[in-house]
């Protein structure tokens, strides 16, 4: 794929995180042109173009500063929301947490912020780490990341917060509990094909919006992301490279209900070898 990434591999050997930006997809004109995929192919797909696109621009200057954090971007699709048009648009966040950190949370709060040139979300929903096989999923587990969340609306860096695949006992038990109350449940169509009943009348009762969604439930598995690793950055050594967290954004005009922005961030982190 395009010239040798000598630079991109050596930058990648030195480095212990790697943050990922894709900028607006919609400019991305090679992405447009393509036939409907997942959530999970669509996301392989632009780590690996924008690792790419970046390892042919790499500086000789960076190669010499070899940054512990090294920042990939699809640069000419990055776009920031003007100030004068803020009120217009909804800025939306889903947030997938694969590490269990919750430091995680604030943190990919705020490089959304900075990518978007904005002071706060609208509104983020969030997917906790994926559980155990036979683990069922507990009010237990989900309230650290949720009071992480509500001190983020306390500091307006958010809006709105909102869940993901609860079912109605679970999102009872969550809405009781909690201080600031979810605003939206976001529900797999894959799962279910139509609404639960219970679900649908809790949410109108309480007013909570039902969205629907498909994301599969492990969005980018460590094997799929070191895949789209080796593929990006020719030859590079990929093990002990893990993603932490993915974050998907969507920018609305809100009187056209027309996607204005959407794009990921993404985390990694190489675990040190033992």
């Amino acid at each position: 794929m395009g010239t040798d990434s000598g630079a991109a591999r050596t930058l990648l050997d030195r480095a212990a995180t790697l943050h990922l930006h894709t900028g607006n997809l919609m400019n991305w004109g090679r992405l447009k042109k393509k036939c409907a995929v997942t959530p999970s192919e669509e996301l392989g797909d632009c780590i690996r173009t924008t690792l790419n696109e970046w390892s042919l621009k790499v500086s000789p200057e960076l190669v010499q500063e070899s940054p512990y954090t090294l920042e990939c971007s699809m640069t000419p699709a990055l776009e920031t929301i003007n100030p004068e048009e803020r009120d217009e648009m909804k800025v939306s966040v889903k947030l997938f947490l694969l590490g269990s950190g919750l430091s995680s949370i604030r943190h990919a709060v705020d490089m959304a912020c900075s990518t978007l040139a904005v002071a706060q979300l609208d509104s983020v929903i969030i997917a906790p780490p994926p559980l155990e096989d036979g683990v069922i999923l507990t009010l237990e587990h989900l309230q650290p990341y949720w009071r992480e969340l509500e001190s983020l609306v306390r500091d307006n860096k958010v809006v709105a917060i909102g869940t993901s695949d609860l079912d109605k006992p679970l999102l009872e038990q969550l809405y009781l509990w909690a201080q600031v109350k979810p605003s939206s449940n976001q529900v797999n169509l894959a799962s279910c094909c139509i609404m639960p009943p219970d679900l649908t009348a809790f949410a109108k009762e309480f007013d909570i919006q039902l969205l629907t969604h498909n994301d599969s439930k492990e969005i980018l598995s460590e094997e799929s992301f070191q895949d789209a690793l080796r593929e990006g950055i020719q030859g590079a050594q990929v093990d002990g490279w893990l993603p932490e967290w993915i974050l998907r954004y969507s920018v609305i005009v809100k009187a056209r209900g027309i996607i204005k922005s959407k794009g990921y961030i993404i985390q990694a982190k190489r675990k040190a070898p033992h």
